[in-house]
């Protein structure tokens, strides 16, 4: 498999909001990066595909 080549991107988030995608990570069984990786992926498929409807 060919790693994709990563750079650090820095958000301010509500201090709840950290703390819920840190345990959804940790249930999800995932590390951060990636959990927030795959789920901004989903959310950006989920919303093209709408607007093309």
């Amino acid at each position: 498999m060919t790693q994709v080549a990563k750079r650090q991107f820095n958000v301010y988030l509500p201090n709840d909001l950290i703390k819920r995608v840190k345990h959804a990570s940790v249930d999800a069984d995932e590390s951060l990066s990636s959990f927030v990786e795959r789920v901004l992926e989903e959310y950006l498929l989920r919303t093209s595909e709408e607007r093309e409807r």
